[in-house]
């Protein structure tokens, strides 16, 4: 009983404070839209199950701290349930003068804007984040040059040589040699383009990084890519880059652009056999990795505070039902046929989520306890 207070400290908290936050954004994106556009609004709910506390504002909502931390919900007046699905009954009963409140009563692009509002909220999040660290503490960079190419590596035989200036990445701009490495490594087996300064020349060449298995600082195992370059670092090489606030706007928005289109990449690897099932994490892997990150300081916390929004933002915007993306499809089709999609449809939809995303929580759980087993008996 006394070793699961320190766990409780050490992963359950960081890992209950970074969620939070991130829900109140999304939620809230949803809440200040649908306000914007004159919807009554039910509940606003931190966690699900049993209200712990709460109170009615002077618009009619209840907000709440619910009994299970993991998540939360808007709740429209009308609604049958947290995800939005409309309650025919319900809505029936209401007082006319409310009925033009109503979200379900509300234009079809009203809905959409309400709906996207979480997601982009995350967003939004992620960027202010990354910006004002950015802008504050500024990054160490060391120059992005070549120092020496392993011998039959895929680098060598992909015709890098010492001395090599590195411009760019698939686009991306490298302006430190750790760009470079941060840009291959979460490429592992698919092609990457790279641009380089040789003696005054520019070049591109296309590489494709081997897949590594290895292990981060904490002793988790993840794959990576490697091309077998490297280069000796002095002191006098590192040094601290503190761009202005327009250049760290667009330094920013890169940033952003470059992880949702590794987080593409890795999402679709699974669809071509590439996937690695034991990097697919979820509630135990982020708590841990919550709690580990911990370790490292409130900037290292905040930090990954902004990865998992953006990728909660990311996760949300996939049609299926239950999801903000799921709502957004059927908006989409309402909007193209000039009417909303019969609500049996809706709820056989809704259902059909409902089990797809249990199902996805229930494996991801399942392969966070499995791995942490065969790793903790040595079998991993």
């Amino acid at each position: 009983m006394l070793g699961f207070v320190p766990w409780i400290l050490s992963y359950a908290v960081p890992f209950l404070v970074v969620l939070t936050v991130i829900v109140f954004v999304h939620e809230m994106g949803h809440y200040l839209v649908a306000r914007w556009n004159g919807i009554a609004i039910q509940t606003f709910s931190l966690g699900f199950g049993p209200e712990l506390f709460g109170w009615n504002d002077k618009h009619g909502t209840r907000w709440r701290l619910s009994a299970v931390p993991l998540g939360g919900y808007v709740r429209f007046l009308g609604d049958m349930n947290a995800a939005s699905v409309p309650d025919a009954e319900a809505i029936e009963a209401i007082d006319p003068a409310l009925q033009p409140r109503l979200f379900v009563n509300k234009n079809v692009w009203q809905r959409i804007s309400v709906v996207l509002a979480g997601p982009v909220a995350n967003v939004i999040l992620t960027f202010v984040i990354l910006y004002v660290l950015l802008l504050g503490y500024g990054r160490y960079t060391i120059p992005p040059v070549i120092g020496a190419v392993v011998a039959q590596s895929v680098a060598e035989q992909a015709g890098f040589v010492a001395g090599d200036r590195i411009v760019s990445v698939d686009g991306y701009e490298v302006r430190g040699f750790e760009d470079f490495q941060r840009f291959v490594a979460t490429s592992p087996a698919r092609p990457v383009t790279v641009v380089l300064d040789r003696a005054g020349a520019e070049k591109t060449l296309s590489v494709v990084p081997e897949a590594i298995d290895t292990k981060d600082q904490f002793g988790n195992p993840q794959r990576i890519g490697r091309i077998g370059v490297s280069r000796d670092v002095s002191n006098t090489d590192v040094t601290l880059y503190r761009p202005g606030p327009i250049e760290a706007f667009g330094m920013t928005f890169e940033e952003i652009h470059f992880i949702v289109n590794r987080t593409g990449a890795f999402l679709g690897d699974f669809f071509v056999g590439r996937g690695d099932v034991e990097q697919l994490g979820g509630p135990v892997k982020v708590a841990k990795v919550s709690g580990e990150v911990a370790t490292l300081g409130i900037v290292a916390l905040i930090n990954l505070t902004a990865l998992l929004s953006l990728n909660i933002g990311i996760f949300n915007l996939l049609p299926i039902p239950m999801l903000d993306g799921g709502h957004l499809a059927y908006y989409l089709v309402e909007a193209v046929r000039g009417r909303p999609l019969s609500q049996r449809v809706q709820e056989i939809g809704f259902r059909l989520g409902f089990a797809l995303v249990l199902a996805l929580m229930v494996f991801t759980l399942f392969n966070d306890t499995l791995f942490a087993y065969l790793r903790g008996t040595g079998k991993g």
